[in-house]
């Protein structure tokens, strides 16, 4: 039963007073849905509650860290034996080393790696290392896909092949991104005619492999062999934002599910976060010893960071990827979030909805349209609308997913056939309305 006060009203009403918009990042002010967004309490398991006390089974998991669920006991023990040695040194630690080693040991493309402590960060230094290695200025994003709110990285396309981007937020000067030139997502013709026109300028190309931020979005396999062969023949890097992806959608991150089709593929540099430090602010980024000898104090290319490689982060990180590389493990968890998107793409098609869905791993997303969109253009289809209604009827049942129509979600190990069941039986009433 709904309380008479309802308390995320009040939360949010007095976080409006001190905080732009009540929020600390955007899509969490539910402006895209409307109503008002859940300030959560605790979390256990696959589970949160809100401020009145109510549970909601949870797909978002810190969008994609929570990739044990919440409160993993060997996580927790890890992290509560950190913190009692000390928050931060702002000096090096053992522990480190071996959270780069475990991670260099899933993923082989990189014999170096750098921590830092967010993915932004990550996205914006790999930009600096391409440019500082090449020697050349240019760079190649993909509409649609987001790789954090760097300055040189917040651009959308302009009218036309070779139209250099333009800022798509106040703040960035056009100075800033006239380098970036930003090309639609799995159009092989526009990546082949860019690099004909700006091979030998083009520093790196930096791409989702799934674009987790129109959802759920696959780079297709034809795609994905060209900007390795293109990045290769013009002498540029290929950069794999696996911010997302990375040790979720397989142990071995994209990458490897994209080696099994091209063989020997690999990116240059890779960017990781979100599991890899398990729900603690973490990242990284890394590639080939020559490319990452780049970097200070051995190279010309700087970056540094006081947080960097903080203690209790590296804990958590480095007990969530022992667990998660345990066997079976991936197993289950790509079984479970099969078992969820097979339930709700039978249930759409009972209710005669337009639907797809997709998943890989612990990750998945679903369209209100009859097929899987392949870029931006065509996920920008979607019902807006009744995507709205979907949510709202589905948290009204204790359900919670992205609050917005283009972020993808996340099944965790501590997820449940009964969670599973719950999830769809809400759905198929959610669906009810927009029959």
């Amino acid at each position: 039963m709904k309380p008479s006060t309802d308390l995320n009203e009040t939360l949010m009403a007095r976080a409006r007073q001190v905080i732009p918009g009540g929020v600390n990042s955007p899509v969490r002010a539910f402006r895209a849905v409307g109503g008002t967004p859940r300030f959560v309490q605790r979390a256990e398991g696959a589970y949160f509650w809100d401020a009145n006390g109510t549970r909601y089974i949870d797909y978002i998991g810190s969008w994609g860290p929570m990739i044990l669920g919440h409160g993993h006991p060997a996580v927790l023990e890890a992290v509560q034996k950190a913190a009692v040695e000390g928050f931060s040194y702002g000096a090096p630690t053992e522990r480190e080393i071996e959270l780069a080693e475990e991670i260099l040991s899933l993923v082989p493309s990189m014999e170096m790696l750098r921590l830092v402590s967010s993915g932004t960060e990550a996205g914006m230094t790999a930009i600096r290392l391409a440019r500082g290695a090449t020697g050349r200025n240019k760079i190649i994003k993909f509409e649609g896909c987001y790789h954090g709110h760097a300055d040189a990285l917040l651009v959308k396309a302009g009218s036309g092949l070779a139209t250099f981007g333009n800022p798509t937020s106040a703040g960035v000067p056009p100075d800033v991104v006239q380098h970036t030139l930003v090309l639609e997502y799995n159009n092989v013709t526009q990546l082949e005619e860019a690099f004909a026109l700006h091979g030998v300028q083009i520093a790196g190309l930096i791409i989702e492999p799934i674009a987790g931020n129109m959802n759920f979005v696959r780079a297709s396999v034809e795609f994905t062999r060209r900007c390795r062969e293109l990045c290769t023949q013009h002498g540029a890097l290929l950069i794999y934002d696996e911010v997302m992806t990375g040790c979720r959608v397989a142990l071995g991150s994209a990458q490897s599910v994209y080696a099994q089709a091209i063989p020997g593929f690999e990116p240059d540099i890779t960017v990781m976060g979100k599991v890899i430090g398990g729900g603690m602010p973490l990242a990284a980024f890394g590639g080939k010893r020559a490319v990452m000898e780049q970097l200070a104090p051995l190279g010309p290319v700087y970056q540094a960071g006081t947080l960097s490689g903080n203690p209790v982060a590296t804990a958590c990180g480095l007990a969530t990827l022992r667990e998660i590389r345990k066997p079976g493990f991936f197993d289950a968890l790509s079984a479970r979030t099969r078992r969820l998107v097979d339930g709700l793409k039978a249930e759409a098609a009972q209710a005669g909805v337009p639907f797809s869905a997709d998943c890989e791993g612990g990750m998945f997303g679903f369209f209100l349209l009859p097929e899987l969109p392949q870029n931006y253009t065509q996920v920008m289809k979607t019902d807006g609308t009744r995507f709205n209604q979907l949510f709202h009827g589905l948290l009204d049942r204790g359900v919670y997913i992205a609050p917005a129509l283009y972020e993808a979600g996340f099944v965790s190990g501590a997820h449940t056939d009964a969670d599973i069941d719950a999830t769809l039986s809400a759905f198929r009433d959610a669906l009810a309305p927009l029959r």
